[in-house]
């Protein structure tokens, strides 16, 4: 391959790279503050009431150590995260009845109507800073990509 050829693969994968690396900052940061401004709900409180929720549907016991491996967060961030979030009233941390070990998060009234008035306010942001955005085959790249990363992933921990 022609050194002409090498530099512009490099600087393609350098443009590649840094638009990856702004992609959730230009969005993520507008659909924050579309939430935050809306629902008073921080896109933080927002990903762990989602979380909570859908495992909750899928199992018994929310544990923390579960909903953290969920989230991709250290365990530490998420205790603290959910530590503002009970003094709020969003959630509660209960012993877990069926088997009595750990605690179990659970959504408490307030966080419950909570994220069922933000839910509308997040999926028109969503629609509105990026889905409405691209195009089918944008869309289609992308959770590509995304497939192939994550089967990487699988792959290096198991």
């Amino acid at each position: 391959m022609p050194k002409t050829s090498n530099r512009r693969a490099a600087g393609d994968a350098r443009t590649a790279w840094a638009a990856y690396r702004r992609l959730p900052l230009l969005v993520d940061t507008e659909i924050a503050r579309d939430l935050e401004s809306r629902t008073g709900l921080s896109m933080p409180d927002y990903d762990v009431l989602t979380a909570v929720t859908e495992m909750a549907a899928e199992q018994e016991c929310v544990r923390v150590s579960g909903l953290a491996a969920r989230m991709h967060w250290p365990h530490s961030r998420l205790s603290r995260q959910l530590g503002r979030m009970e003094r709020r009233g969003l959630i509660a941390r209960e012993p877990c009845e069926r088997d009595g070990r750990g605690d179990d998060v659970v959504l408490a009234e307030p966080g419950r109507q909570a994220l069922a008035a933000a839910g509308p306010v997040h999926l028109a942001s969503v629609h509105r800073h990026f889905l409405d955005l691209l195009t089918p085959e944008q869309l289609a790249a992308l959770t590509g990509i995304e497939e192939t990363i994550a089967r990487h992933r699988a792959a290096l921990s198991g």
